[in-house]
């Protein structure tokens, strides 16, 4: 599964530190489905009694906490506490069970692309039924980054990018145009693309426009830290095929006629994450605007520090 990095303007734990959680993302997920598959495997093990005793003794333990403690406790926040809300009776299958996981690591993903330990943002209930960044998520590798339409801040004025894919070895700057059944788009250089549809005929804006402005802030981001990532722009349809005579350079036009090859392509890539993968991803973080509100459990104690120290696996 892929990690959410950015959505908006949306506050995000890999801006407060981007070298640590891609790391224990990848640790988490591994060691949370290892649990889990073993408890499927293993259903009479599945909650022993003395575990059982163990949970209500700490609910009232937790309900005593004061201050530091209860904070400590609120935030030292892992995956395994998304799994607390599985339903007792496991999936039948073990492709079943691997979705309800990764159904269960969304919402994970959006809390961790949503909030700090000391701040959160109000979220757009639009983004948790968001099919496309759920597939996006979902069926690439854990080392690719995405940035979800992130809000630049630059010369203080607000500017919104494109779908970002930061793998360790390129950049792609994204846009997908899914358009009605049995419609065609005609690519070309112009201002304008044409659609060719048993609905009607039109033109759209052509998508490269967008693009090409993400690429150029993105070049000039990396460049004042003098990172060199390869930087591609690519307009993918998987709903419709796209004609063009040829392609733009650093540019793949992706219809659904070659979509699935694309797609395999990203799946099947093999590496682990990269120093400069990361190094570009907080470069970029960094250029970005972050709106959010202070969590009330911080607004009567100005020692959060010390409090975001003590606290594990935030």
């Amino acid at each position: 599964m892929a990690q959410l990095i950015k959505i908006q303007d949306y506050i995000t734990r890999y801006e407060w530190d981007t070298f640590r959680y891609p790391t224990q993302y990848i640790r988490l997920k591994r060691e949370s489905w290892d649990r889990l598959y073993d408890r499927w495997i293993n259903p009479e093990e599945n909650m022993p009694p003395e575990e059982a005793s163990y949970s209500e003794e700490t609910a009232t333990i937790f309900s005593k906490l004061k201050n530091k403690l209860l904070r400590k406790a609120v935030y030292s926040e892992t995956i395994q506490e998304e799994e607390s809300s599985e339903a007792e009776e496991f999936p039948e299958s073990e492709q079943e069970l691997k979705q309800e996981f990764l159904d269960n690591l969304l919402n994970f993903q959006m809390k961790w692309a949503t909030s700090t330990v000391t701040h959160k943002s109000i979220v757009a209930k639009k983004y948790y039924s968001d099919s496309l960044l759920k597939y996006l998520l979902q069926r690439f590798p854990d080392t690719y980054f995405i940035m979800y339409h992130p809000i630049f801040s630059i010369r203080q004025a607000p500017v919104e990018g494109d779908i970002i894919l930061i793998s360790p070895v390129e950049i792609e700057v994204i846009q997908f145009v899914e358009l009605e059944e049995e419609a065609v788009l005609m690519a070309g250089e112009e201002r304008t693309w044409h659609v060719e549809s048993p609905v009607e005929n039109r033109k759209i804006l052509n998508p490269l426009i967008s693009l090409k402005r993400t690429e150029k802030l993105v070049k000039s981001i990396l460049a004042t830290k003098d990172i060199s990532l390869p930087i591609k722009k690519v307009v993918l349809s998987r709903t419709n095929p796209i004609y063009f005579a040829s392609e733009p350079y650093q540019t793949r036009i992706i219809g659904s006629t070659n979509y699935i090859d694309w797609f395999n392509e990203k799946r099947s890539f093999q590496s682990p994450l990269k120093n400069i993968q990361i190094k570009a991803a907080e470069v970029l973080l960094s250029y970005c605007q972050s709106t959010s509100l202070k969590r009330p459990e911080w607004e009567e104690d100005d020692s959060g520090s010390i409090a975001i120290e003590e606290a594990e696996d935030v």
